[in-house]
């Protein structure tokens, strides 16, 4: 019985490293590439390792004003809509589980309807509606449309209904409203939660290409795909920065997994939470 167990676990063992090798393949090989000349980056037979280590691509790109400017740039951007995502999407959500009021099941029908709705069938009536109102070329086309969120909303929601009743019944008799107790009570209990839905948040902002690429022509708040894009089309030759800059651009969301890979574990259980 042992012998089997300690054979299955090895398996599970093996087949999880070759998960990890193959997830993690396309990023070393980028990193790698950064130190190739450019005329090696795609030179056929393929080389995994470059023949000869090169620096020089990084500290180019890092030299470069423009990808500095638009790392910062995107970096603020995605820091901006993960907390105005977690303050609207938790408020509404502290709303439907705790509150009673008129066509609340209506409009919480509603609102979940909306996450079957793919985001590129309304691509062009959003962009309709934010050229009406004067927002492309702005900072706040990039932030503002998509802060609420269906999906966020209906996780943290979930999360709230799992909170007992009696402390905010507590809070009540002691004369707390609602705005101090979902301030007080609800906020600091939501912790994990929180993580998750803001890295989500972040990771989507951070990742975004067709909607910056829509709504922004301004080469100051070009975000960091869209720079990527741009820098292809435009310095096709130099492929060797284009995947140190690929390579650079990805360290800030490791970086934030490494810190909270805790919390994301913790929030994956909680999606189980009914």
């Amino acid at each position: 019985m042992k012998t089997k167990q300690t054979a299955a676990k090895a398996t599970l063992t093996v087949i999880a490293l070759i998960c990890t090798l193959l997830a993690l393949f396309p990023l070393v090989w980028v990193i790698l590439a950064g130190f190739k000349e450019k005329t090696e980056v795609l030179a056929t037979p393929f080389r995994f390792l470059p023949r000869q280590w090169l620096s020089v691509n990084y500290a180019d790109i890092v030299k470069d004003a423009a990808f500095q400017e638009t790392m910062l740039t995107t970096f603020g951007g995605a820091l901006l809509f993960a907390v105005l995502c977690l303050a609207v999407n938790a408020a509404a959500a502290y709303v439907f589980a705790r509150l009673e009021f008129r066509f609340k099941t209506f409009l919480w029908l509603y609102v979940i309807s909306t996450m079957f709705i793919p985001s590129m069938a309304i691509l062009l009536t959003s962009f309709i509606v934010v050229n009406k109102l004067g927002m492309l070329d702005t900072f706040a086309v990039l932030v503002l449309p998509g802060v609420a969120s269906a999906g966020s909303m209906f996780f943290i929601r979930q999360f709230y209904l799992n909170i007992p009743l009696a402390l905010e019944e507590a809070a009540l008799i002691d004369g707390a409203d609602r705005m101090r107790i979902f301030t007080s009570i609800f906020v600091p209990m939501s912790y994990p939660v929180f993580v998750i839905v803001g890295i989500g948040a972040y990771l989507g902002y951070w990742n975004s290409f067709v909607w910056p690429t829509m709504t922004i022509t301004n080469p100051h708040l070009f975000q960091i795909m869209q720079y990527l894009a741009t820098f292809r089309s435009e310095r096709s030759t130099e492929l060797g920065m284009l995947m140190a800059g690929s390579a650079l651009s990805a360290i800030p969301t490791i970086v934030l997994f490494l810190i909270f890979q805790k919390y994301i574990i913790a929030g994956v259980k909680i999606s189980g939470l009914k």
